[in-house]
């Protein structure tokens, strides 16, 4: 559904752009969204690959092991199916430890 009005919004700001005499204005709005798209892309893949690599050393490190534990009373109550010692509850825990200590882009990898 959600494909369906994009794609509706996308056709009518094209048609209207054509009929109001703008289709060259359009056209570059597209290509400069697309631009900044890229750009976007790049500074996302650098910042997600730097917090990806900081957790990898904390769980190598055993860190996110230690506040798993801290927390697994309240991942306990909120997850009740995961089993325990699944490796989904170490996942589910560092994305919650991230977005608890204000991590920000830290979060995203950790979701991922």
């Amino acid at each position: 559904m959600l494909n369906l009005i994009w794609a509706v919004m996308i056709l009518l700001a094209v048609i209207y752009g054509a009929l109001s005499g703008h289709l060259g204005d359009v056209t570059n709005a597209a290509l400069d969204s697309a631009g900044e798209a890229i750009s976007l892309c790049f500074t996302m893949a650098g910042v997600v690959a730097l917090w990806m690599g900081l957790m990898e050393i904390a769980q190598r490190a055993g860190l996110v092991r230690k506040l798993t534990r801290g927390i697994s009373s309240f991942l306990r109550f909120m997850f009740p199916r995961i089993p325990k010692g699944h490796p989904a509850g170490e996942y589910i825990a560092t994305n919650v430890i991230a977005n608890v200590l204000g991590l920000g882009w830290a979060c995203t990898p950790a979701g991922l």
